[in-house]
């Protein structure tokens, strides 16, 4: 029992009943009020109605008229509803249904005072508050009053309804509160039998949901939506610790190799120096690994946001192309870059380098030789910029454009490359970190590789260099010599 009364649902009841009650008594007061003063005014105007009417009397038929027409409306009523006294100027009692003159002035006037009911001679018929009228008819006083009695019936009828309404109001505030509370706890029972299961190591579960759109519901599709979002990076961080594990073991197990070899044989110092070379190009690529696992971190956190600056994207893809003509020309691949020369947009200058060095050194990887790759620079509508990398090599197939973005995808085209999966990975980043998303197009053969640059206040936390020019970009040379 106190649990359920300390239930969300049944507080949320109860104090639906108190405000409920307060807006009936607050509906109920104005109204008892208006009524009071409605029915005084009205009885008010009822006696100088009948004291006018008795005082015309007096006037056209004198005293013995008077009594005569008194004592007739008192033969006709109801003992008690209306209440005559004439008076002489000493107050006897002449005419009326009083015994003698009340504690009331005789000057004229309103008064509301307790009166002794009952016909003279024949008894008393109790005390009662009466609302009276006092007029002077020359020397003789006349008292007309009416029983206030006469409204209690209603009056009482009056509370009894707003007693039925405060009893029907709680009774159904109660009602209400118990059957939402269980309707809640129904649906509450199968969120925490979910969320039990999702603790226990099941994530594949997810809340019930419904057709109906209501507050339960959208939270219930928030929630999914979130379990969706962990279950995915719980096994995005598996895969990605599977695929350290994997493509660490391997320049690991070659470094020890190595270095157990030269522990061993001891041979001259002209292998050794060799030897030792290797180990370092086995170490340099752990190195970058973790490197590039280190930037995927910062810019999935949005810590690269601080370094935004305004870059020109035109100068940016030439340095780009002119580093890498060298090993194109080596591979016999004709590198080529086309601009329109676009303003310059917000970004992070090294990131947007890396991002395409490696869209750069991805189309050099798998563009046959005398094939062709162009990077082109073009404006968009509202200030935006498009950064474009284009081969002809064999392409992406569709199953695998998903793919190729997740870390440490290797597909089986790129099995006899150099690299750890993370190229495209460290570009869609890139692209997400600022506004927006790596495209790749078909071109049958060929590949297009897109980055479109958004200007907007998402794009644009600088800092106060933010019309600093741009110089050529670190990690090119990186990206040549070690890509990733």
């Amino acid at each position: 029992m106190a649990r359920m009364i300390r239930s969300s649902a049944m507080t949320l009841a109860l104090g639906c009943i108190l405000l409920g009650l307060s807006a009936l008594v607050l509906f109920a007061a104005p109204l008892w009020y208006a009524w009071q003063g409605t029915i005084r005014e009205g009885r008010a105007e009822i006696l100088q109605a009948d004291s006018q009417r008795l005082t015309d009397v007096y006037r056209h038929d004198g005293v013995d008229g008077l009594k005569s027409f008194i004592d007739a409306r008192i033969r006709m009523q109801i003992a008690g509803d209306r209440i005559l006294l004439l008076t002489d100027a000493a107050r006897q009692p002449i005419a009326g249904n009083l015994a003698a003159w009340p504690d009331v002035p005789t000057r004229p006037g309103d008064y509301r005072v307790p009166v002794a009911i009952g016909d003279r001679g024949t008894g008393d018929h109790g005390t009662q508050v009466a609302l009276v009228h006092v007029a002077q008819l020359g020397s003789y006083n006349l008292l007309v009053g009416r029983d206030n009695r006469l409204f209690a019936p209603l009056e009482q009828r009056f509370w009894y309804g707003l007693a039925g309404a405060v009893t029907v109001l709680s009774i159904a505030g109660l009602m209400i509160g118990i059957i939402t509370r269980r309707a809640l706890m129904t649906r509450v029972d199968s969120i925490r039998q979910t969320i039990s299961a999702i603790i226990h190591g099941d994530l594949k579960h997810r809340l019930p949901t419904h057709l109906r759109d209501d507050e339960l519901n959208t939270l219930s599709l928030t929630i999914n939506g979130m379990l969706d979002q962990i279950e995915q990076l719980v096994h995005g961080v598996r895969n990605v610790s599977n695929s350290i594990a994997h493509d660490l073991r391997t320049p690991l197990a070659e470094l020890r190799s190595r270095l157990e070899g030269l522990a061993t044989i001891r041979p001259s110092s002209e292998e050794t120096f060799v030897e030792i070379d290797a180990a370092v190009a086995d170490v340099d690529r752990v190195i970058r690994i973790f490197d590039a696992l280190l930037r995927l971190a910062e810019i999935d956190a949005g810590l690269r946001r601080s370094g935004f600056v305004s870059v020109d994207i035109t100068e940016l893809a030439a340095t780009a192309v002119e580093f890498y003509e060298p090993a194109a020309e080596l591979l016999g691949i004709t590198l080529t870059i086309d601009s329109d020369r676009p303003s310059p947009v917000p970004g992070d200058p090294i990131l947007l380098a890396q991002a395409l060095s490696n869209l750069i050194d991805n189309a050099l990887k798998y563009t046959p030789e005398r094939g062709n790759i162009a990077v082109s620079v073009r404006s968009r509508p509202a200030g935006a910029v498009q950064i474009a990398v284009t081969d002809n090599g064999p392409g992406i197939r569709e199953s695998e454009k998903a793919k190729v973005v997740e870390r440490f995808y290797r597909g089986d085209a790129s099995r006899g490359t150099p690299g750890a999966g993370l190229g495209l990975s460290l570009v869609q980043a890139v692209a997400k970190l600022h506004g927006s998303s790596l495209e790749l197009i078909d071109c049958d053969p060929g590949l297009h590789a897109v980055i479109t640059l958004a200007v907007g206040p998402s794009a644009v936390e600088s800092k106060s260099e933010i019309n600093a020019p741009l110089t050529a970009p670190p990690p090119i040379t990186a990206s040549v010599t070690a890509p990733i």
